[in-house]
């Protein structure tokens, strides 16, 4: 039913929303005709939209109103129609499918204002997504201190480092969401992860990933080999949610480890304050995951960052090499550019030979770096020695809107203005006997699956 109230939204907000089809067009369907902005749009913007197109909110414009939103109409037609928005950029056509299919999103005339529904409030507080979604608030918040961002200045790199409060004996993870620490962070943060600081006392061994290799001899150019070398908790970005761990797996904390933030943020022509926070859901006390969950940042670059060289006007693309050195199960997908970032393709080479590919972002929007989370019986398993194989496409040239100026030779680098590809997903490793068990229940869930059809 939910999947049905979205799809239907979301064909709604793309034919409806044009707010200018000729008078012909809407003639000819009673059914078209009948739809108004006041009684069928306005519902789903307050629903689906507007927490995001609200004043002082992520969006560049308010739509709480017909008047507000007139003006966009044929920018609303535009990026609807080509699935820019909803941000859910994920081929549906191809690999493994999220858990929940999209955000949602017809519109006409304005309709009676009588039949619009009240104004929803504008939302002046922050709020956890997870919160929204029926997960309930987090056990622990851990919160970094404040940057303040002149309005004009080069991109900064915010590093605090900060105790976990109120942990007082190990606990379980099973999710985990970071956010600016006020609306107006929103603006200005584009990146922000979650590193774990180990007790250097009593240091947790089995928290460092040690599954994956990228294989190349001299590892210190390669930018994913740091990161994914020290404990996480999550990455955050720009239009993000939350990280739910696949059931039955997790990440341990304990008392005396603290957070180190890395915090990206730019500047946006007026002068902001503001950190980043993480909500941690735990599992109840006592209970203890199978399994730990990893976050690795699987690389899209197979030379280094010297790799990375997209020339003026240009269409580019570059591509990375990340050996599984355990059974590994990927439990999501959330592709990482910068401005330039068009697509990226996520494809596991077996070593059979066999290729599959496991997901594919067509029209990636620096705006929206959207987490697709697989269903538990949905997530790929793949056999130790297969090759993840990251492709990902970069736009410098004036038809990407994002692109500040597509004169300017790209390199690798961490502003803004540079660009990088990897995609962050969480993995979980298993022994042969439940790769096994795994795939004889794929096995199954395919032959039942060819008997119905």
């Amino acid at each position: 039913m939910v999947g049905t109230k979205l799809r239907w939204g979301i064909g709604v907000l793309a034919a409806g929303m044009v707010l200018a089809l000729p008078a012909a067009a809407l003639c000819a369907d009673t059914a078209t005709k009948s739809v108004t902005f006041s009684k069928d749009v306005a519902p789903i913007l307050q629903a689906k939209c507007q927490a995001c197109h609200e004043p002082g909110s992520i969006a560049p414009m308010s739509l709480m109103t017909y008047e507000e939103t007139r003006p966009w109409a044929r920018s609303i037609r535009e990026r609807v129609s080509t699935r820019q928005m909803p941000p859910w950029h994920i081929d549906t056509s191809v690999g493994v499918q999220p858990a929940v299919r999209g955000r949602s999103g017809r519109g006409a005339p304005q309709g009676n204002p009588a039949d619009m529904p009240p104004a929803r409030p504008v939302n002046t507080a922050l709020f956890w997504q997870a919160e929204r979604d029926g997960y309930g608030p987090p056990d622990l918040i851990v919160k970094s201190p404040e940057y303040t961002m002149p309005a004009v200045s080069q991109d900064q790199w915010w590093r605090p480092i900060v105790d976990i409060p109120g942990l007082t004996e190990p606990r379980w993870v099973r999710m985990v969401e970071i956010r600016p620490t006020n609306v107006q962070g929103r603006k200005i943060v584009h990146h922000s992860i979650a590193h774990v600081v180990m007790d250097p006392d009593e240091p947790d061994p089995d928290s460092v990933d040690r599954g994956t290799a990228s294989g190349r001899r001299d590892r210190q150019d390669d930018p994913s080999a740091a990161i994914n070398a020290r404990p996480s908790l999550m990455e955050w970005a720009i239009g993000k949610g939350y990280d739910r761990y696949r059931d039955g797996t997790g990440k341990l904390i304990k008392p005396g480890e603290r957070i180190a933030w890395d915090q990206h943020v730019h500047a946006v022509g007026e002068p902001v304050k503001a950190g980043s926070e993480i909500g941690i859901w735990l599992y109840p006390k006592g209970q203890e995951p199978k399994h730990r969950s990893y976050l690795i940042g699987f690389t899209g670059l197979k030379n280094g960052t010297a790799g990375l060289d997209i020339p003026p006007n240009s269409i580019a693309h570059t591509e990375g090499f990340t050996v599984l050195k355990e059974n590994t199960i990927i439990t999501n997908f959330q592709p990482h550019f910068h401005l330039r970032g068009k697509a990226m393709q996520v494809e596991a080479i077996l070593p059979t030979g066999e290729t599959q590919v496991i997901s594919y972002v067509s029209n990636f929007n620096f705006n929206w770096m959207t987490n697709y989370i697989y269903a538990d019986d949905a997530a790929p398993a793949f056999p130790k020695g297969t090759v993840i194989h990251v492709t990902a496409f970069y736009d410098n040239t004036k038809a990407n809107k994002n692109n500040p100026d597509p004169d300017q030779w790209v390199g690798y680098g961490d502003r803004t203005v540079d660009e990088m590809a990897h995609a962050w997903m969480n993995v979980v490793y298993i022994s042969d006997a439940e790769y096994q068990e795994w795939l004889d229940q794929h096995k199954k869930s395919t032959r039942t699956q060819n008997q119905q059809q």
